[in-house]
């Protein structure tokens, strides 16, 4: 029991960062072990795989004498001249875009414009229509004397 009280203080320094190495090896031996409280049980896994981790070894043989391929330098002038055309075709064409919607919005409001006078227009022609037949008329009642 007075162990474990010792690895809560150690485990409470190493999550601080301020275990000397001997804690950590401390740590590290008690939690290979298989006598570990249950209630640090979920802090075994993390010190065995520091364990395992630590045999690891880089096994790949590497040659020096194989003349190393010079890597192919990435343009970035062309990337900047794509970016500028790709820029300039949207601006014309956002700008030719924008400039039909504004044709298109002046031809609706000539058309309505047109349409109302067209209305008005018809109306006055009624009332000339009405004239002719009043003339008409008046010159049939006149002609009759």
């Amino acid at each position: 029991m007075e162990s474990d009280k010792n690895i809560e203080k150690l485990l409470e320094k190493y999550f601080e960062a301020t275990t000397t190495v001997v804690e950590e090896e401390t740590l590290r031996a008690y939690f290979n072990q298989e006598g570990v409280a249950s209630h640090l049980e979920q802090y075994q896994p993390m010190f065995t795989y520091f364990s395992k981790a630590k045999e690891e070894q880089f096994t790949k043989v590497t040659s020096l004498s194989e003349p190393v391929k010079p890597r192919r330098r990435f343009n970035y002038r062309w990337v900047s001249v794509a970016a500028a055309v790709v820029l300039a075709f949207g601006v014309y064409f956002g700008n030719d875009y924008r400039e039909q919607r504004e044709a298109q919005k002046v031809y609706l409001q000539t058309k309505e414009a047109l349409n109302l006078l067209a209305v008005n227009f018809n109306k006055g022609t009624e009332k000339v229509a009405l004239l002719n037949e009043f003339e008409v008329a008046k010159q049939k009642v006149l002609s009759n004397d």
